[in-house]
């Protein structure tokens, strides 16, 4: 209801719902309804990671399966869709490209008289049934179709935001933003820029092979080269070789335009080629760091960074508080839906996603019995960094205590590597009999498939996977019923000071003294309030959540508990924690 209002109402609205509420289905069905009476005509569906479009997809084909029909479509990034022929040849020799607009119109009228729900495999297959770019030909279909699932990039990066559709304002759009405590990070890259010198000098010995007919464009990235220099001659001076201010770097900027200018004039005359292609690669990057420096304002900072290790400057435009480029792209639609199972707390929120006043909000209670979840924070650790190497034994201490009392899978998420690598030798030191995972630095997708396999075999079996906080699997995997019984993480999640977060802090501590919460607490807490979100995921599931850092019992930390952590104990060593887990789940000893 609440979504069909804002719709009517034309209003942007924030909804948090606890996960495995059908955020999904209970946003999409009053947007198809809106669109049934004619309120729109069309409703995007963004989202940040592959995994929620599938869930968006199969919400869709629910409805359909109950009587509706429209058309939908899943939008797939360029490099993920583009066909094996087609890599590394230059679209005059692309044979799915060369002749397109000759084979499209029958391409896209005989996908669209068949298919009603257009996704990867479908858009490929016709794709290479009518040799048309895979790519091109899903943004060509989307014209005609009722509901577009793709990437946040697609209405807020204004680097790659779709022209045909956020050109101009058109109230027959609805927005429908999942996952969107991503879009906070998200955003301040897609109106950052950064840029370097080091891809100058090879890019001038390059051209100078043929020194007459490049020596324009050689002469204008020589003089980015010596503007390079010459802006950060104050970096120099500084202690860590580092600056950040307030203004833009006019000057340097107007040497870019030159040169981006000079590259275009100097790209209609070339022949495809290796020299080419590093140009445009760099031409490419300067048109991006150009762009943004239009956008700049008091929001920004101009970083100057001298990185003596690889003998490189580089410059970079940080933006601080992208709120106001989205409301602009919100803005586009008549009305938007932002929805997450972590939005707590919402002012929060409200505030880096748009700041508007007059936005609507909505918390929505959890739909699962509260005695089936236990939150319990180990106040007797202590996880700051001075007393990391201190915290190691307590910390394996209550992972044997919170996987004794009950056989099963358990996930224990840390904020780093290296605490959690400190943390397993320890653990299979003193346990060795307990089964543990550990999450690799880098998993392809066939390795992280396998890692969640161990937990969706033999629940009567304790296993103990050891992950990292903010990682691959603290946010959208989904193990129900005894599949994840219990939870655990270390520390309150906080980011480790940089340059850039304590530039966030500055600038808000400036606009309402909250700056330490909005550039470290909130964003650390929202990767504690995901992994969290991995133990109840149906109304029948039960499990424990145990939170190992006594900051925990903090009032600044309750106060932005999740509303739907009700149950809540605190336990002051292992004894006590033994006792708390072992009455939650005796109450559950006599059911089926």
């Amino acid at each position: 209801m609440n979504v069909y209002k804002s719709i009517a109402l034309e209003k942007h609205l924030f909804v948090e719902a606890p996960t495995g509420t059908g955020k999904t289905i209970s946003t999409l069905f009053p947007a198809v309804k809106a669109m049934g009476e004619e309120l729109i005509s069309r409703v995007f569906y963004f989202t940040a990671k592959q995994s929620t479009r599938h869930v968006a997809e199969n919400a869709i084909s629910l409805m359909s399966r109950t009587g509706l029909r429209l058309k939908s479509i899943t939008l797939t990034a360029k490099d993920k869709i583009t066909f094996s022929a087609e890599k590394d040849v230059p679209p005059e020799k692309n044979p799915y490209m060369v002749g397109y607009y000759d084979r499209i119109r029958p391409a896209i009228k005989d996908i669209i008289t068949n298919e009603d729900q257009i996704t990867k495999p479908k858009i490929m297959a016709y794709a290479e049934k009518h040799k048309v770019d895979p790519f091109e030909f899903s943004l060509d279909v989307s014209l005609f179709c009722d509901i577009i699932i793709c990437d946040y990039n697609y209405l807020f990066d204004p680097q790659v935001h779709l022209q045909r559709f956020f050109s101009v304002p058109d109230k027959a759009n609805c927005f429908l933003v999942d996952e969107v405590h991503n879009l906070v990070q998200r955003s301040r890259e897609m109106y950052s820029a950064t840029l370097a010198r080091s891809p100058i000098t090879p890019l001038v010995t390059a051209l100078s092979t043929q020194k007459t007919a490049n020596q324009k464009v050689i002469r204008k990235l020589n003089s980015l080269k010596r503007a390079f220099k010459r802006y950060s001659k104050p970096a120099e001076a500084a202690a860590d070789h580092q600056l950040a201010q307030p203004a833009p770097l006019d000057n340097f900027n107007r040497i870019l335009g030159e040169l981006i200018a000079a590259i275009h004039e100097w790209l209609a005359d070339q022949q495809p080629g290796e020299t080419v292609d590093q140009v445009v690669d760099y031409y490419l990057q300067c048109r991006s760091y150009y762009l943004i420096s239009q956008l700049y304002d008091d929001t920004y900072r101009t970083r100057v960074i001298i990185d003596d290790d690889h003998h490189d400057i580089i410059f970079r435009q940080f933006c601080l508080d992208p709120s106001i480029h989205l409301k602009e792209s919100l803005d586009l639609g008549r009305a938007a839906v932002l929805f997450s199972a972590t939005l707590s707390p919402m002012s929060y929120y409200r505030r880096v996603l748009g700041n508007e006043a007059d936005s609507l909000q909505m918390l929505s209670t959890s739909s699962f019995p509260q005695q089936n979840c236990q939150v319990i924070i180990a106040n007797n650790i202590n996880t700051i960094y001075a007393n990391r190497t201190n915290s190691i034994q307590p910390i394996c201490e209550t992972i044997f205590t919170l996987v004794s009392q009950k056989r099963g899978h358990y996930l224990i998420f840390f904020p780093s590597m290296q605490y959690l690598d400190s943390v397993l030798a320890q653990f299979t030191a003193m346990y060795p009999d307990v089964d543990t995972l550990r999450q690799e630095t880098t998993m392809d997708n066939t390795a992280r498939q396998a890692f969640l396999a161990e937990f969706r075999q033999n629940p009567d079996q304790t296993k103990v996977g050891f992950a990292l906080l903010g990682g691959i699997f603290s946010e959208g995997i989904d193990l129900k019923n005894d599949q994840l019984i219990g939870v655990g993480i270390v520390s309150v999640g906080l980011p480790g000071m940089n340059a850039e977060s304590d530039l966030i802090r500055d600038y808000f501590d400036s606009l309402n003294g909250q700056g330490f919460s909005f550039a470290y607490q909130l964003p650390g807490f929202n990767n504690v309030s995901q992994a969290a979100g991995r133990v109840i995921r149906t109304d029948t599931d039960k499990g424990v959540i145990v939170l190992m850092d006594q900051r925990f019992n903090q009032t600044r930390y309750r106060r932005i508990f999740p509303k739907h952590w009700t149950n809540i104990q605190v336990a002051n060593n292992s004894d006590q924690l033994r006792q708390q887990l072992q009455n939650f789940w005796n109450q559950f000893r006599n059911q089926t």
